[in-house]
């Protein structure tokens, strides 16, 4: 009967200490979960001070609207083969480029800028960083996107043909230095 009270008490005991850690584990989860939430960033909807953010919600001190949460887009990033195998196929992981085995290039897509300008052409071609009223006119500026340029690189002997780089460097085929691409004019009707 001894024996049977102490069997059940060790029973017990083990049983109470491992709904104690399992209960303990949650806990820490929770506190992981808001230290994750902590580091949002919150701003007031109508960027009342700019780009102003704070670390917790609440009302923004000028027009005391409830501060949101901003929300920071993510830039992806895609690879692809730096003698263009394959075109310009690109991939989603770094990795060996499956033709010729290089290893693979992060792929540098050109950004476009955005300016403003009056609908009316009051000011001829004249351009706003920010969108606003035109002064002549007081119409809204409208967006007008022009791309950024960017700089082409091809061998002065076309080994390869037509074929560019985005960098300067040699020609893999005669060793020499590449030339900036120059803008080929030849198509176009006088």
């Amino acid at each position: 009967m001894k024996s049977l009270t102490i069997f059940i008490t060790a029973a017990l005991a083990i049983l109470s200490i491992s709904l104690f850690a399992r209960s303990s584990s949650k806990n820490n989860v929770k506190i992981q979960e808001v230290k994750i939430i902590s580091d949002t960033a919150y701003q007031c909807p109508m960027k009342c001070e700019g780009d102003k953010t704070y670390d917790k919600a609440g009302k923004c001190p000028v027009c005391n609207m409830s501060l949101k949460a901003k929300i920071t887009p993510v830039a992806t990033t895609q690879f692809q083969c730096p003698m263009k195998c394959e075109g310009d196929k690109t991939y989603d992981k770094a990795g060996k480029c499956p033709v010729c085995n290089m290893n693979l290039k992060a792929k540098i897509t050109p950004v476009a800028t955005t300016q403003f300008q009056c609908p009316m052409k009051c000011e001829g071609d004249k351009t706003y960083d920010k969108a606003g009223k035109c002064p002549v006119c007081n119409m809204n500026l409208k967006a007008k996107i022009t791309p950024v340029a960017t700089t082409q690189f091809q061998c002065p002997m076309k080994c390869e043909g037509d074929k560019i780089y985005d960098k300067a460097g040699k020609c893999p085929v005669c060793n020499m230095a590449l030339k900036e691409k120059k803008e080929d004019h030849s198509t176009h009707q006088n």
